[in-house]
């Protein structure tokens, strides 16, 4: 079997498919107006796919392939389908001339075909990218937690324009996000694996922000992969740790499992693209287009992140799988169990 399916014991949506439709418009443009007012941002068009081999677009944690295709009227070009918007955003602050302290957000929409299907993920993702323009006396542990206390509070002011229209879905986010490394995770339960690591810290706390994602731990092994080129995740910060980055995860009620909805960081400057090339054995990185005008500092240091829209809604209006949100592709069988369920998938 090539996907993964929960059915929640007792599953019935508490919003019908009409509503839905209508929660997910109003939901959605509630949290952008907030994001944008919050962060001083600024919306700007982005694109579906970038020209392939110029380093723009993302690889992730270095194994997903992104959808490629050739382009007739250019010949020996291949165009790729964006994977996430991480290193574009960059580039467009420098070209727009952003000043620090201003940014910008867009819809990014993707396909990624190696995904494994279950509730929450699917091919198609679509997520607000937002990139903001930072100064050197930012780069700090103290400056990423103030930017992901306001995102907590933008979701705090989402949750209760939800529980306003729709009393059923009571509201559940702590007043304080917790802030957490992944090596104090690993301390505390070194016998588990990261997943369940998660699970056992969103379980007691409902919802967090895990800082250091992508860099060994103390016991040799990353708590989840991430790509060397975008998010710092080797710059020392405190107490012997690194990294600038890291998930903000909340307690799924209805799955009664961590979920993740945004992974957002301070990225790289020079020294530390360098150095996670080098960890990362992929120094010939240097010689693409883009790296090579972030080493020649034609670049902005920035902060920035993504914040999936269908599993922000899925959250919120409470609902079992993702394809209650957006219309995707599911295997036969899948569509057959939810189906059977009483799971609606759009």
């Amino acid at each position: 079997m090539n996907y993964h399916l929960t059915v929640p014991k007792g599953y019935q949506p508490l919003l019908g498919v009409k509503e839905t439709e209508r929660a997910i418009k109003a939901l959605k443009d509630f949290f952008e107006l907030n994001l944008a007012t919050e962060l001083r941002l600024s919306r700007v068009t982005a694109p579906l796919f970038v020209q392939g081999g110029t380093g723009i677009n993302d690889d992730l944690n270095g194994l997903e392939r992104p959808v490629s295709f050739p382009v007739k009227s250019i010949p020996g070009i291949r165009a790729e389908i964006v994977q996430s918007l991480a290193k574009w955003k960059r580039l467009q602050l420098a070209e727009l001339g952003f000043e620090p302290g201003y940014g910008l957000y867009t819809d990014m929409n993707a396909i990624r075909p190696d995904e494994t299907l279950d509730n929450t993920h699917s091919l198609y993702v679509d997520q607000w990218d937002w990139e903001r323009v930072i100064t050197p006396a930012d780069r700090t542990l103290d400056f990423l937690k103030r930017i992901v206390r306001g995102l907590h509070a933008i979701l705090k002011r989402t949750e209760q324009f939800v529980y306003e229209r729709y009393p059923a879905i009571r509201p559940e986010l702590p007043e304080e996000i917790p802030f957490i490394h992944t090596e104090e995770l690993l301390d505390r339960f070194p016998d588990l694996p990261p997943r369940e690591r998660e699970q056992r810290l969103l379980a007691e706390c409902r919802a967090a922000f895990i800082i250091g994602i992508g860099g060994a731990l103390a016991n040799g092994e990353n708590h989840d992969g991430r790509a060397p080129d975008y998010d710092d995740w080797t710059t020392p910060t405190e107490r012997g740790y690194c990294g600038l980055n890291g998930d903000l995860f909340v307690w799924n009620p209805v799955l009664e499992r961590a979920f993740e909805l945004s992974s957002m960081g301070i990225r790289v400057n020079q020294d530390a693209l360098l150095r996670q090339l080098a960890i990362r054995h992929c120094e010939e990185r240097r010689e693409l287009m883009w790296h090579r005008r972030l080493l020649d500092g034609q670049m902005p240091l920035s902060i920035g992140g993504g914040i999936g829209q269908s599993r922000l809604c899925m959250y919120f209006l409470r609902k079992a799988h993702v394809g209650e949100i957006q219309a995707s592709l599911w295997p036969e069988e899948m569509l057959a169990a939810c189906r059977a369920q009483g799971i609606p998938l759009l």
